[in-house]
């Protein structure tokens, strides 16, 4: 056999792929699609593949800086509400044949039906990340808003999931529960592997971020709430359980909480609970944070706390396991099972009465217990959530849908 016979020759299917992603907007405070469609794209690129991001952003927000290939299509400065535009659709049209594949992110707004009706009658195959979108805890909770997306699903959003070559969910649980929301529900199911990236920051710079950032966290061990302050979130009943243990227990951990809304009234509300039900100095809060400042809030933290009444898989969860932190969720939060099994963290109802003894829970942790549960967090993040599985198992979807 000669030298050129025995070197294996690249077929199809070893080919990098040139994708291109769909979002309605890159702002870090928008919550998860923008940062998978950040961390996603990174580790691609680093993978060999070509992927640029379009936006319903307008070109003002997107920073001079921005190191990744982004399209700001939007007519606006930053894509709000619904986001149409009459940028998309050409724009696609024009450059698809650039691209092998389109990967849209979320529901409910201009990016996904600009999408189908661009591509509808092309070879270039489109795939659809709903992001805990079609979760029936929307339909349970706000039922006016739902009786709008019925209306919507009908006229287009099943439309755009039934011309999805596929409907990609980040576990068994958010497939399963995307079921009972709407009808006509036909759709090509396929389960993605989700992650994202682990630090890139020198941990002596996160913690020294992190110190200047909120010096009194620095004083007693804390949990650590990270993301967007919303109703899902089930914030209320955290602090209600922090505030009992608190008053309980001198040596109970502070509470941060972290990320942004805080302006808003729903923020405002929770302020004003904190000072009601919690012992003064106890709960921190931070508003967004980011980047080094962020990664050592995790590191610093004794465990991550997730009690929401909906979360389709948490990103703060993956990266808390990143830094070897145990998580506290609830079991609402779609990979619970996945943190139980691997005894990474404690799993409750979203009860106020759980969450109280989800804390109590973590109480009662001995020391020993607690740094086997630290090693399993980081054993769980290796095994399940980093990046480059994710981007493997997605790029393994995207060439079948080829």
């Amino acid at each position: 056999m000669s030298e050129a016979e025995s070197i294996p020759r690249k077929t199809e299917s070893d080919r990098p792929l040139r994708l291109l992603h769909v979002v309605h907007t890159l702002r870090g405070s928008s919550g998860g699609p923008a940062e998978v469609v950040r961390r996603s794209t990174e580790a691609l690129l680093a993978q060999g593949h070509q992927v640029e991001i379009a936006t319903l952003d307008g070109r003002s927000c997107i920073a001079a800086d921005e190191t990744l290939a982004v399209h700001p299509l939007g007519s606006a400065a930053e894509a709000t509400g619904y986001g149409s535009t009459p940028h998309l659709v050409p724009w696609l049209k024009s450059e698809i044949r650039r691209f092998d594949a389109v990967l849209v992110h979320g529901l409910w707004q201009y990016q996904g039906w600009g999408t189908h009706t661009a591509l509808k009658d092309g070879v270039t195959p489109y795939l659809v990340f709903p992001h805990g979108m079609l979760d029936p805890w929307f339909r349970r909770s706000y039922p006016l808003k739902h009786l709008k997306k019925q209306i919507y699903w009908k006229l287009r959003e099943s439309r755009v999931l039934g011309g999805a070559a596929a409907v990609c969910f980040t576990c068994d649980e958010e497939r399963r529960l995307a079921r009972d929301s709407f009808r006509p529900y036909q759709v090509k199911e396929r389960v993605v592997a989700f992650g994202t990236a682990d630090s890139i920051y020198d941990p002596a710079r996160q913690s020294a971020a992190w110190a200047r950032c909120c010096p009194a966290a620095q004083m007693r061990p804390y949990l650590l709430f990270l993301g967007r302050l919303h109703p899902k979130k089930n914030i209320e009943a955290l602090l209600r359980a922090h505030g009992q243990r608190a008053a309980r227990n001198p040596f109970a951990p502070d509470l941060v909480i972290a990320g942004p809304g805080l302006e808003t009234s729903y923020g405002q509300s929770l302020l004003r609970l904190a000072n009601n039900v919690c012992r003064q100095g106890t709960v921190h809060w931070t508003g967004m944070i980011e980047n080094a400042v962020k990664w050592g809030a995790l590191r610093g933290c004794e465990a991550f706390v997730l009690a929401s009444h909906q979360e389709n898989f948490g990103i703060a969860v993956a990266e808390a396991l990143a830094c070897s932190r145990p998580v506290l969720i609830s079991n609402k939060v779609n990979i619970w099972r996945e943190i139980e099994i691997d005894g990474a963290g404690l799993v409750r109802g979203d009860s106020p009465g759980e969450v109280a003894g989800l804390l109590d829970d973590w109480m009662a942790v001995r020391p020993a217990k607690r740094d086997e549960m630290k090693r399993a967090a980081r054993r769980c993040f290796d095994s399940r959530f980093h990046i480059k599985k994710a981007t493997e198992s997605l790029v393994a979807v995207v060439r079948e849908a080829l």
